[in-house]
């Protein structure tokens, strides 16, 4: 039989206890959530669906970043999550406020990096109704994100965050978008914050398997000629030294990928550059002629591997790499290891004998180095200023040790090729995407990420005015950044496909009128400077530099320099056109 007393306590304590649980909006939940996964900041724009949200921001628990395009504010969370190791975070609106993030979710997907965007959406009833703004966000990015949401209640919002924020920055990292309809923000909610994850189908490469370490290693000691590539991989597990030191203790040239630039010091005498279409002679050859290839977290993309049959072809290759996905999907590989590049290393660096048997072919390739080092002409040198020794003096201004940011086309290759890098995360670029407008948005994620550093944003004139608006918030967050911007007057790399493979059909590739930088720099409150004179060129740097706060420097190039090297597309890495 029931107790009575005994039922009528429970139901007292019971009462009690949901008396005292809050009671609090969805949208002062997830920010709740977003506090408890330790964001620091966040990048948005506000509207209609996400006003309830934006109100709880009006409280200022979280620094929000308010870009002036929607786009600026996913490629500044971009620029904040690769300098950081954190995700960034993105706040829009539903219909044309979420679509134009998709660029720049799709920029991180290809490129790895963690972004946790929430796209506002019409109320729940309005889903499906075509309703004023309403997009299908989950339609649309189920290609390019490893995961998206959309909330139905408030009630699933700590478990939602604290699952997105975990898949975006485990594995290969990515982006996670987070649908958020406008009444999901209002409806209230007593659920705690969340700490438990269960997600049976997301699966996390281990440490690599032993035999696999000890395979790597035997080949290494019979191999005549090894090169490492290192990729973007090096780079999202902090695991540079780690590389650095085993191509040392071993005496293995490294080549390193866009993204793999600053996992091995540009002064190591062991590094021998970038690879790929425009990369280093020697790192071409090097990959040519190489008889063992360990690759750690390169996915062998076609600006690296134009002609898969030919990459190699005379090596055994080792393919480290987290997702498995990638193995053998390009490049036919001897031995995959699924596993994070760290992991690796630590695993391989374990064993203590040295395999440094190979001073002639590093010799060789050092040879190749001296011999062919990237280098330009003297060509109009007195007329324009050549952007290559533009780019080497920025790297002497800054001793090799700014954050550097870049936009897409010939100055981002030659940024590549100039600067000397020394550290991961140190480049900041659209490598996979390949996103015109990413940088000078990225610089300003990347200088809230690390306010200390300095920031050097390398941007062309065709670049710069897709994005420039977002120079509007250098000052209003006290951003000093240094924006250089290679000014050629044309859309350079489209124009020296067209000189090479169009003969010389130069279609809409030069721009038959440009704004005056300068002003429009000096219109948003950035003092400008004009780089126009080879005379005095490192005059001229050294005093932008000095400048304190953000800055534009103009500096006016040749419209016909080209990237030099090339390797066509199609054509084998020692298939090199224009060495000089």
């Amino acid at each position: 039989m029931s107790n009575p007393q005994m039922t009528k306590h429970n139901e007292e304590a019971n009462s009690t206890q949901a008396a005292t649980k809050t009671s609090r909006s969805g949208s002062e939940l997830l920010v709740e959530a977003l506090l408890k996964e330790g964001t620091e900041l966040l990048f948005g724009y506000p509207g209609g669906a996400v006003l309830p949200l934006y109100d709880t921001f009006y409280d200022g628990k979280i620094k929000h970043i308010l870009a002036r395009h929607e786009q600026g504010a996913v490629h500044a969370a971009e620029g904040y999550a690769r300098v950081s190791g954190k995700p960034g975070v993105v706040v829009v609106t539903s219909g044309p406020g979420a679509t134009n993030v998709i660029t720049g979710i799709a920029d991180a997907f290809s490129d790895s990096l963690p972004l946790v965007v929430f796209t506002g959406q019409v109320a729940t009833p309005g889903i499906g109704k075509d309703a004023f703004q309403e997009a299908d966000l989950l339609s649309m990015t189920t290609p390019i994100t490893k995961h998206n949401f959309q909330v139905k209640h408030p009630d699933e919002i700590p478990e939602v965050v604290h699952q997105a924020f975990h898949i975006a920055n485990t594995g290969r990292k990515g982006p996670v978008v987070i649908d958020f309809p406008k009444d999901v923000g209002i409806l209230q909610s007593d659920v705690d914050v969340c700490d438990e994850l269960d997600l049976p189908g997301y699966r996390l490469a281990d440490a690599p398997n032993p035999q696999d370490v000890q395979t790597v290693l035997e080949w290494l000691k019979s191999a005549k000629k090894p090169v490492i590539l290192a990729g973007a991989g090096v780079r999202h597990s902090e695991s540079g030294p780690l590389l650095t030191t085993f191509a040392e203790r071993h005496q293995i040239p490294v080549v390193t990928t866009l993204h793999g630039l600053g996992t091995i010091p540009y002064s190591n005498p062991l590094f021998l550059g970038m690879g790929g279409m425009h990369g280093s002679y020697a790192s071409n050859m090097a990959l040519s002629d190489c008889d063992l290839l360990i690759n750690f977290g390169s996915r062998f993309d076609d600006r690296l591997a134009s002609n898969p049959d030919k990459f190699a072809e005379n090596a055994k290759v080792v393919h480290v790499d987290i997702d498995p996905s990638e193995i053998n999907k390009i490049i036919k590989t001897d031995l995959g290891v699924v596993a994070d590049c760290k992991l690796m290393l630590e695993a391989l660096l374990t064993e203590t004998n040295t395999y440094d048997q190979h001073k002639d072919w590093v010799d060789y390739c050092v040879n190749n180095q001296k011999s062919h080092p990237f280098a330009y002409t003297d060509e109009e040198a007195d007329v324009f200023i050549k952007p290559q020794q533009a780019i080497e003096y920025i790297g002497k201004i800054t001793n090799g040790e700014a954050l550097v940011t870049t936009d897409v086309g010939q100055h981002q290759m030659w940024a590549a090729q100039f600067y000397p890098f020394k550290h991961d995360n140190q480049l900041v670029t659209s490598g996979g995407l390949g996103t015109m407008g990413f940088g000078i948005p990225s610089a300003i994620g990347a200088k809230l990420a690390q306010p200390d550093k300095t920031v050097v944003c390398f941007v062309g004139d065709g670049g710069f005015q897709m994005t420039n608006q977002e120079m509007a918030i250098l000052n209003e967050y006290g951003l000093d950044i240094k924006i250089v911007l290679i000014n050629n007057g044309t859309l350079g790399m489209v124009k020296q496909w067209q000189d090479k493979f169009f003969k010389q059909r130069f279609s809409h590739s030069v721009f038959n009128g440009q704004p005056d930088f300068q002003q429009l720099s000096e219109a948003y409150g950035v003092k400008a400077f004009l780089v126009d004179d080879p005379k005095t060129l490192e005059a001229d740097l050294e005093a932008a530099f000095a400048h304190k706060g953000p800055a534009l420097i103009e500096v006016r190039i040749s419209p016909k320099e080209p990237v030099l090297p090339m390797v066509p597309s199609g054509k084998a890495n020692n298939e090199m056109e224009g060495v000089l």
